[in-house]
C-alpha cells in the first residue's frame, strides 16, 4: 500500500503539474523562439502538457496497482531495473562527452556550417579568418568571405580598410547576412546608401552580450568610426540567458562557461524553462551592455544604434520584452516593422527586402544624426 501511495503521488503531482501549467505560466517562463512560430510553440506545449497529463493519470489510475504489487513481490529485480536506469545516464554522458565535444555550446555550429566556426575562449566562438565558404540557399549558392580580422566581407580581395570612414556593425546571424549576398546583407545595404565603408564585425549565434565584446576589441582597430550599430530581436533575448558559453554577468563582468553535464544541455535545449532570477537577470545585463554600447560609440565620437527588426504582427510577448529591456530605461532605439513573408524561403532570416528596410532605417538615422556621405568624403580628401 505504501509503494501504491507513492506512485499515486507521482501521478497526480504530474497531472496536476499538467494543469496548473497554463499558457500564461508557459508564456513567462519559455520565452519566444526566433526559429518557431508562436503558434507552433503553442501547439508543442499543449501536446507537453497532454502528455504529462496522460503520464499522471495512468500512473494514478492504471498501473498503480500492477506496479505496487511488482516492486513488492520482485523487490531484487526492481532495484536491478532502477540501477540500470540511473546507470544509463553516466554512460550516455561519456559517449557525448568523447564524440561529441563541442555539444555545451547551445549556440555554436559545427565547423563544417557555413559560414564556418571556430571556438574561441573569450567569446565562445569566431568566423575562421582568412576564408571563403559556400551555401546552397534554394537555387543559388551564397558566398561568405571573410578577411583576415574575421569580418564578412564582398570578397577575400577586398578587406576592410580601418583608416577609412567606417559603419561598423556587431551582432549575430541577421546581421551577418546569413543567406544573402553580400551586396544584399544590412551592412552592405547601408554602406551603399550612405557612400561610407561598412564594417560587418557580426558573428553568427552571438547573444548581445557576445556581440558588446566583439565590438569593444575591434572598434580600437578604426580610426574614424562614423556609427556604430548593434541589433536587438525580442525574438533572440532568449540567447542572453544562456551560460554554457562565455558570458556577461551583473556590472558586465566576464564569466566562464559553466559546465554541465551533456545531457542537461540537451535537455535545457528541448525544454527551455528559464526562472523568474534569471529573466530577471538577462534583463538587466541586457539594458546594462545596449547602454555601454552607447557611450562606447559615442566615447569614439561615432553615432550609436540600436536598431530593432521586427516582423508584423508584433506577439504580446515580443513587446513586453522590448518594453522591459529598451522603453522602460529609455534606451533610444530604431523600430523597423518588416511584412511577415519578407523571411527567406523556409527560414526565418530577413531576405534582400526586409534587410534593405532595415538599412534604409539605419541610413535615416545617421542622417538625421548629421552623417552625410559628402562631409565624410570631405574630410578624407582634407586629411
Amino acid at each position: 500500500m505504501i509503494v501504491e501511495i507513492g506512485i499515486a503521488f507521482v501521478g497526480t503531482v504530474l497531472f496536476g503539474s499538467a494543469l496548473l501549467a497554463n499558457q500564461r505560466w508557459l508564456d513567462h517562463h519559455f520565452l519566444p523562439s526566433f526559429y518557431t512560430s508562436r503558434s507552433r510553440y503553442m501547439w508543442i506545449e499543449s501536446i507537453v502538457r497532454i502528455l504529462i497529463a496522460a503520464i499522471g493519470a495512468v500512473l494514478a489510475l492504471v498501473v498503480r496497482r500492477r506496479l505496487g504489487k511488482f516492486i513488492t513481490y520482485h523487490p531484487a529485480r526492481a532495484i536491478q531495473i532502477t540501477l540500470a536506469i540511473l546507470l544509463a545516464f553516466p554512460a550516455t554522458e561519456f559517449v557525448l562527452r568523447v564524440r561529441h565535444r563541442r555539444v555545451a555550446m547551445a549556440e555554436e555550429y559545427p565547423a563544417e556550417v557555413e559560414p564556418s566556426r571556430q571556438l574561441d575562449p573569450r567569446l565562445g566562438w569566431i568566423f575562421v579568418p582568412s576564408r571563403t565558404g559556400h551555401q546552397k540557399v534554394g537555387n543559388r549558392t551564397v558566398e561568405y568571405a571573410i578577411d583576415s580580422a574575421g569580418y564578412r566581407v564582398r570578397s577575400a580581395a577586398e578587406p576592410v580598410d580601418p583608416d577609412r570612414p567606417t559603419i561598423i556593425f556587431t551582432g549575430e546571424s541577421m546581421m551577418v547576412g546569413e543567406r544573402l549576398t553580400w551586396d544584399e546583407s544590412i551592412p552592405a545595404q547601408t554602406g551603399a546608401i550612405m557612400g561610407l565603408q561598412s564594417a560587418n564585425v557580426a558573428v553568427s549565434g552571438f547573444a548581445n552580450d557576445q556581440a558588446y565584446l566583439r565590438l569593444q576589441t575591434e572598434l580600437s582597430h578604426f580610426r574614424r568610426p562614423v556609427g556604430v550599430v548593434t541589433l536587438f530581436a525580442p525574438l533572440l533575448f532568449d540567447r542572453n540567458l544562456n551560460d554554457d558559453r562565455p558570458h556577461l554577468g551583473p556590472g558586465l563582468v566576464w564569466l566562464p562557461a559553466v559546465q554541465r553535464w551533456r545531457l542537461a544541455t540537451i535537455f535545457k535545449f528541448l525544454a527551455p524553462y528559464r526562472r523568474d532570477e534569471a529573466i530577471e537577470r538577462g534583463v538587466s545585463v541586457t539594458r546594462e551592455l545596449l547602454r555601454s554600447t552607447i557611450e562606447l560609440a559615442r566615447a569614439r565620437g561615432a553615432v550609436p544604434i540600436i536598431v530593432v527588426p521586427q516582423f508584423i504582427p508584433e506577439e504580446d510577448e515580443e513587446r513586453e520584452i522590448r518594453s522591459r529591456v529598451l522603453d522602460e530605461p529609455g534606451l533610444p532605439y530604431v523600430w523597423v516593422q518588416l511584412d511577415a513573408s519578407w523571411r527567406v524561403s523556409n527560414d526565418g532570416h530577413p531576405d534582400a527586402r526586409a534587410a534593405h528596410a532595415i538599412a534604409v532605417a539605419i541610413a535615416n538615422q545617421l542622417r538625421s544624426a548629421g552623417v552625410s556621405p559628402g562631409k565624410e568624403s570631405f574630410k578624407k580628401a582634407g586629411s
